[in-house]
């Protein structure tokens, strides 16, 4: 198949794609260091803990669009499905800074850990800036049973938006860096995420799909990049696909009658919000069945795979200090919640 898209010169797809949203953002939005992927708040708060995320393109509203009051302080934008640089996430640790030290909270890939190790390990010799770690590794189709300690194994996808919504609203609570960290790490420990392909992507420079799926095929599992999942076979209805994935996700926490849960139904890029709504309806019904209380519903494009069809679901284990982070308020380009 032939490359379609709305694009103009393929190389220059970031940097265009950068220029749009600080126009669209410039009340929100800036960059530093004279570089347009060193993406930081325009609405800094004096004596908070600062929070950096960082990671490929092809995403949006991943990473870059949570970047605002009540979430994140910047994010380091790599071109499509690539890793920045160090030296980009060191300006922003540098910029974003105010005195409290700098969470790190981005997705488990090898790049972007060596990169942001590095960019932390520079903030710290030369500026004196403590900067913590804490990986998004919420999908449950990259590897099988897991301990806590061996949960670095596994992909971040979609469920990160859990984490930044927690440790925002912790940091905007002008809570320590010890403290918002422990609540980062304790939400990406309670947070799972399984999604459905129907489709591949096409990246820009490349020009063409990065694997096949047949017309009548679907991808239980598949990762954000494309990466292998759990199964594929042909198309089911959305109540089959919705079961496989929920029990998959409730079995690896596990769940209990009785428990609490936020939940994210996201959009991989191409599928219309008809379905994700769909996809909803079942969900409710099931966790109902099994005795699960939902809190709240997120619904829409939270992160994408450029025009990848499908769906990916989201579960986050609340327990009371949670559920408060979760309520908090949040303004940011791609995210708005009173």
């Amino acid at each position: 198949a032939i490359m379609k898209k709305i694009i103009n010169d393929p190389n220059k797809y970031l940097s265009e794609m950068l220029e749009g949203i600080y126009i669209a953002h410039q009340n929100q939005l800036t960059y530093v260091n004279d570089d347009p992927q060193c993406l930081v708040t325009k609405t800094k708060k004096a004596g908070k803990v600062g929070i950096a995320t960082g990671g490929g393109s092809g995403h949006l509203p991943l990473f870059l669009g949570y970047v605002g009051d009540g979430m994140l302080d910047g994010c380091s934008v790599g071109d499509v499905f690539q890793s920045p640089s160090a030296e980009q996430m060191h300006a922003i640790t540098k910029e974003i800074d105010s005195g409290a030290g700098v969470l790190y909270i981005y997705g488990n890939y090898n790049g972007d850990i060596f990169n942001f190790d590095m960019a932390a390990e520079m903030a710290d010799f030369e500026d004196g800036i403590r900067v913590e770690t804490v990986l998004g590794a919420d999908d449950v189709a990259s590897i099988g049973p897991l301990s806590q300690d061996e949960k670095t194994t596994r992909r971040g996808v979609a469920g990160i938006f859990f984490v930044y919504k927690c440790a925002g609203a912790a940091a905007d609570k002008m809570m320590s860096l010890d403290t918002v960290t422990r609540i980062a790490r304790k939400a990406s420990w309670n947070t799972r995420t399984l999604g459905v392909a129907l489709t591949s992507c096409v990246v820009p420079r490349v020009g063409h799909a990065g694997f096949h799926i047949e017309e009548d095929e679907m991808e239980i599992g598949m990762g954000i990049h494309g990466e292998t999942g759990i199964r594929r076979g042909k198309i089911e209805t959305a109540d089959q696909i919705t079961e496989e994935m929920m029990n998959k996700i409730i079995e690896d926490l596990p769940y209990a009658p009785g428990d609490r849960v936020a939940v994210l139904v996201n959009g991989l890029g191409a599928t219309p919000l008809d379905e994700q709504y769909i996809v909803t309806r079942k969900i409710n019904q099931l966790l109902m069945d099994k005795g699960i209380a939902v809190h709240r519903y997120y619904v829409g494009e939270y992160a994408t795979s450029l025009e990848m069809a499908g769906v990916s679901i989201s579960l986050l284990k609340l327990d009371e200090e949670l559920t408060e982070l979760i309520d908090y308020p949040a303004n940011t380009p791609f995210f708005k919640q009173l």
